[in-house]
């Protein structure tokens, strides 16, 4: 008797999000929801990671509006999204009340699966939101993100799981957001969860595809009692993208395993992307190979391609080995934290400070905070010494609460700010539209009114204007970063990982 094996499709969030700056328009996703939602999937991801963001910021797209799309278009299928914990989709950590709200709004507008992740594996992070999640009733799914140091091991990796699902979460997803789980790892994590928490604890796992090794991963995991796994329909995957899902289907054949996937349906998923991509190859990833380098560097590649345009912008582009071997450094310092969203670009951003000015003679203010525990706590210890230049230049200590904890309710200051800005309709998602990304939601609600502005372009028009280049300095939505040199604060843009 075959094992089924879940699948959850990537195609609509992170496989834009990771191959195309997530630039992807509504108006080139919604021929192929119907073939989507009949194609079998356990759930479907669409919203959530860097959508929001890019929706308001380059698409003048309601995101809200674009989840109620998917909601009636795709009436069969769980739609899924990635949720940053307290973190919420911003970058910074919100309070309770407006955790609680954006939950709400987002199960009402029609989400199911709330896959929750804290950037420093801090469950504490994620506690309010899985709280919230279950409060409405969906499917809350607690995330491991998965990165390798001297002190992370299959036992505390374990340890993480329990803590999730004492929580109450309904499922757990191991988060390879780098490529760096190998295939043994894959199989001793998933067998030592199942083997100490009970085989029945539903595990998924969600592997990028950059260093090439990860389609075996997946495979290691299913072997060792894997519920389900992440994949991107063909012609959008691969590169610092995921594995394929035609692939994946056709390497479990004859093997117990199976996925019960519409042949037919996959094909004509595949054949609309493929006509799609081309339009925004100006957004493309720089990576479209292998780059086996993120297992001695742990640099995911995205954080790589950042870096080097951050040294470019400074004129130091010949700094490239010497920042490439400092952020090992700079993370060790910082207690090890994975590196992802938005851990990974506090640390490549100081690693480039340190080259550029000299160990730890500027901190940006963010580094500061992830020193002394404003982010949340890490596997390891944190450098004494830094901790102590990040305290005399933000003239605070250090912290050892849950963060959150010292924020003041502000869902009222909110509605407050909200209904000062034109183009506000009354609903609490503005407010968390303005909630999440201020500065940029006063422009989107006042020129929301004239539609949403398609950033792809004709193929031939796009090869003519570059002469064939990717585009790749294109891909990065900035972060503000705000840095004090000699006393004097300065503001710095710093495209994300």
């Amino acid at each position: 008797m075959q094992r089924k094996i879940d699948i959850t499709e990537l195609v609509l969030r992170d496989a834009h999000q990771s191959l195309l700056a997530t630039r992807m328009a509504l108006e080139d996703m919604v021929p192929a929801c119907e073939d989507i939602d009949a194609a079998g999937f356990w759930s479907v991801e669409c919203w959530g990671g860097a959508t929001f963001d890019s929706c308001i910021r380059f698409l003048n797209e309601d995101p809200w509006e674009r989840l109620r799309t998917f909601r009636r278009l795709m009436p069969n299928s769980r739609l899924q999204m990635l949720l940053r914990g307290q973190n919420l989709l911003g970058y910074r950590h919100y309070e309770d009340t407006v955790v609680d709200k954006f939950v709400e709004k987002a199960a009402e507008n029609g989400m199911d699966v709330f896959r929750t992740f804290d950037a420093l594996n801090d469950v504490r992070n994620v506690e309010r939101a899985i709280a919230a999640v279950k409060r409405v009733d969906k499917h809350a799914q607690g995330t491991i993100c998965y990165t390798i140091s001297p002190l992370h091991t299959v036992e505390g990796y374990v340890k993480m799981a329990r803590d999730l699902m004492d929580l109450g979460c309904d499922s757990l997803c191991i988060k390879d957001m780098a490529a760096l789980l190998k295939p043994q790892p894959a199989y001793d994590i998933v067998k030592a969860i199942k083997e100490e928490l009970g085989q029945d604890v539903r595990i998924h796992v969600h592997c990028h595809s950059t260093t090439g090794v990860t389609l075996v991963s997946l495979m290691k995991a299913i072997e060792a009692g894997a519920d389900a796994v992440d994949s991107a329909i063909s012609s959008l995957s691969l590169g610092p993208g995921h594995n394929p899902t035609e692939s994946l289907v056709e390497m479990l054949e004859n093997t117990g395993y199976t996925t019960d996937l519409d042949d037919d349906r996959l094909t004509r998923i595949r054949d609309h992307f493929a006509t799609i991509r081309p339009k925004y190859s100006h957004f493309m990833s720089s990576i479209t190979g292998v780059e086996t380098e993120i297992f001695k560097s742990q640099i995911p590649g995205g954080m790589i391609t950042n870096m080097e345009d951050q040294l470019r912008q400074q004129g130091a582009g010949d700094k490239r080995k010497e920042v490439m071997e400092e952020v090992p450094r700079v993370r060790k310092a910082a207690g090890y934290p994975p590196l992802v969203t938005p851990s990974s670009q506090i640390v490549g951003t100081q690693a480039v400070f340190n080259v550029l000015m000299g160990e730890y003679k500027v901190l940006t203010a963010e580094f500061a905070d992830l020193m002394l525990g404003y982010y949340g706590e890490t596997i390891g210890e944190r450098d004494a010494k830094v901790i102590a230049q990040a305290e005399a230049q933000t003239k605070k200590g250090p912290i050892t609460v849950r963060p959150a904890d010292l924020l003041t309710p502000e869902w009222e200051e909110l509605c407050t700010q909200a209904q000062a800005l034109e183009g506000f309709d009354g609903s609490d998602e503005d407010v968390l539209t303005h909630a999440m990304f201020p500065k940029v939601a006063s422009g989107f609600l006042k020129a929301r009114a004239d539609g949403p502005q398609s950033v792809a372009k004709d193929p031939n028009e796009v090869a003519a204007a570059t002469g064939g280049s990717s585009g790749a300095d294109h891909v990065r939505t900035p972060i503000k970063y705000q840095v004090t040199v000699n006393g004097t604060s300065h503001d710095v843009s710093v495209a994300p990982a």
